[in-house]
């Protein structure tokens, strides 16, 4: 009799233990992948009134801007792909040296002024460029009644330049772009004119020139090839260097680049190590260089879209890093890439203001 009594309590203990509640356990239901619901296509695209700034900037990632000339605000069709897709404005050639200032003290100022006034009268924001280059700046501020002038007349006409500027747009433009392109890609200073005559001390007066004309603005050093390792590094020690004077916000990595680079690898070097500095980082004129190709082929989207497609990645991984992110023209036909002879096809939009193949790929996320 016990034997039967336990033979029948170890049945229901087994069966206790591997029949719990009377059902079989089961995994959780495997959840489908939430499919956005932006544009895919033209038809879609025409369909809805969002752009860019809908899917970047209203959703918490960075500004969308793009680089334009004043003429574009004279085109509808342009002022239109403007307003749907950018919250950013940089005035591409209109605020550079010899277009505002050409002869000593005599400022041009409409072009300038016609841009920062379409931005403040639709709420867009204003990146200034650019306020010290080797490039497009006149001869006459490195010469003195026929000879070459002395460091110190150079340096007070840059800050008697940048005083001018930077104090006219003073709460109108948020950041600028204070000095482009100071270092070449061996590392080394630019031997431009401003370094031959002044020395590195051009950069920080120039610097502080900015930060005293308008205190609130973001002051940022601008540079190409700033994923470039050997040129990184000159990078961050001038960067260490303008921190250490507390004369410098953000670093511009200007994002000319093209279907095959730089490595996704030597861009996250770059944004890891400018940001360790404590700087906000900005794309500033980003293109994407479709090589020697005279059409825009199946084949050249292709590789366009998958390159636009891992760069935007990068910037949302690091939208905490990255504020602004400006594309370098509006249109395909107005990119300083595309010249007579030599067509070339950068930009998300093409000739008819229409987005191509990449656009698709940049807002898919």
């Amino acid at each position: 009799m016990k034997k039967l009594f336990y033979l029948f309590l170890s049945i229901l203990i087994f069966v206790s233990c591997s029949d719990s509640g009377g059902e079989d356990p089961i995994d959780p239901p495997i959840e489908p992948p939430v499919e956005n619901d932006r544009p895919k296509n033209m038809e879609e695209y025409n369909a809805t009134s969002d752009g860019l700034r809908d899917y970047y900037f209203e959703d918490g990632y960075f500004d969308i801007g793009v680089a334009i000339s004043p003429q574009s605000l004279d085109k509808p069709d342009e002022v239109a792909l403007i307003k749907r897709h950018m919250n950013s404005l940089t005035a591409e050639n209109a605020m550079k040296w010899s277009s505002i200032e050409p002869t000593e003290g005599n400022f041009n100022w409409s072009d300038a002024d016609k841009i920062v006034d379409f931005a403040v009268a639709n709420d867009l924001k204003v990146r200034g460029h650019t306020l010290c280059w080797h490039q497009q700046v006149p001869d006459w501020i490195f010469e003195d009644n026929g000879v070459e002038a002395s460091k110190e007349l150079v340096l007070e006409r840059l800050k008697s330049h940048i005083a001018a500027v930077v104090g006219r747009y003073k709460g109108k433009i948020y950041a600028w772009d204070v000095v482009n392109e100071a270092i070449d890609d061996g590392g080394g200073y630019r031997n431009s004119k401003w370094y031959s005559i002044c020395g590195e001390d051009y950069i920080f007066e120039a610097f502080n020139a900015a930060r005293e004309a308008d205190p609130d603005a973001k002051l940022f050093y601008n540079d190409y090839n700033a994923t470039e390792p050997q040129k990184r590094y000159s990078i961050e020690k001038l960067l260490e260097d303008l921190i250490s004077r507390q004369l410098v916000d953000g670093m511009g990595l200007q994002g000319h680049w093209n279907l095959d680079g730089p490595y996704l690898s030597r861009i996250r070097d770059a944004f890891d190590g400018y940001a360790a500095l404590g700087v906000e980082l900005q794309i500033t004129e980003l293109d994407i260089n479709t090589g020697s190709a005279t059409e825009y082929t199946s084949t050249i989207e292709s590789k366009q879209k998958s390159a636009y497609g891992r760069y935007f990645q990068e910037f949302r991984d690091y939208k905490d890093e990255i504020t602004s992110v400006t594309f370098w023209g509006l249109t395909d036909d107005h990119s300083w890439l595309n010249q007579p002879g030599k067509p070339n096809f950068p930009l998300l939009f093409d000739k008819n203001y229409d987005p191509k193949g990449p656009y698709f790929d940049v807002i898919d996320f």
